[in-house]
């Protein structure tokens, strides 16, 4: 299974940015798809996700009302939508799928079996 993420790159405070990632060698018929994001020195963060089936979404609270998270069901691909984006936005943004994930560990970085490499945002002042 990969994951490739892209999309990433620079950008001044107030713009915008969509993120990809492409999942390869694995049919979807449910589980999560989320965005996390790290710092150096920090824990990952959960920034988005989505229930592959249904596609009901939810936030990080920090991105909330900025952020959007998509799927593709035919492409099998998830899209990060960052719109207003901030300094303190700027990290390594990773795509990770949990095929079998459940609604209660969306959020949880453990919970993710496969991740993408990582695709850095830097949101300039």
């Amino acid at each position: 299974v990969q994951l490739q993420a892209s999309g990433g790159g620079l950008v001044q405070a107030g713009g915008s940015l969509r993120l990809s990632c492409a999942v390869s060698g694995r049919t979807f018929s449910g589980g999560n798809m989320a965005w996390f994001r790290q710092t150096p020195g920090k824990e990952r963060e959960f920034v988005a996700g989505v229930r592959w089936s249904g596609g009901s979404t939810f936030y990080g609270d920090s991105v909330k009302g900025r952020f959007t998270i998509s799927r593709d069901y035919a492409k099998t691909t998830v899209y990060l939508q960052m719109t207003s984006l901030k300094p303190e936005d700027t990290a390594v943004y990773y795509c990770a799928s949990a095929p079998r994930g459940i609604l209660s560990t969306l959020g949880e970085p453990s919970s993710y079996d496969d991740w993408g490499q990582g695709d850095l945002v830097t949101v300039s002042s």
